[in-house]
C-alpha cells in the first residue's frame, strides 16, 4: 500500500522558517511527480509546488523567491523548504504524488494526511 507521510509543521513567527518533510512508502518514488499543496479554512486546496521525476520545479506565484521544493530518492522523501514565512501562509499543508507530469490541479493518485502551519504576525 501507497502511503505518504507529512511532518515537520508547527507554529513560527512571520518572516521565520520551516522545513517540511514528506516520507513516501508503497511506490516508484523516483519516477513519481511529487508536489505540495495547502489548504487553509474555507478555502479550496491550492497549489504551492511541484518537482517532476527529473527534479524540475514549479512554485505557485505567492510563494516564488521564499519556498523550495526537493527530492532525495535515495531516502524516498520529498521536502519543502519554506522561508520568509507570512500569516497568509497558514493552512494545512499536503503532500502528493501520481505518475506523470507536475499537475497545479489537485489531479494527483496519493495524498498525505497534512500537516499544520500556523504563521503569527
Amino acid at each position: 500500500q501507497v502511503q505518504l507521510v507529512e511532518s515537520g509543521g508547527g507554529l513560527v513567527q512571520a518572516g521565520g522558517s520551516l522545513r517540511l518533510s514528506c516520507a513516501a512508502s508503497g511506490l516508484t518514488f523516483s519516477r513519481n511527480a511529487m508536489a505540495w499543496f495547502r489548504q487553509a479554512p474555507g478555502q479550496e486546496r491550492e497549489f504551492v509546488a511541484g518537482i517532476s521525476w527529473r527534479a524540475s520545479t514549479y512554485f505557485a506565484d505567492s510563494v516564488k523567491g521564499r519556498f523550495t521544493i526537493s527530492r532525495d530518492n535515495a531516502k524516498n522523501t520529498v521536502y519543502l523548504q519554506m522561508n520568509s514565512l507570512k500569516p497568509e501562509d497558514t493552512a494545512v499543508y499536503y503532500c502528493a504524488a501520481r505518475v506523470g507530469v507536475v499537475v497545479s490541479t489537485t489531479n494527483y493518485d496519493y495524498w498525505g494526511q497534512g500537516t499544520q502551519v500556523t504563521v503569527s504576525s
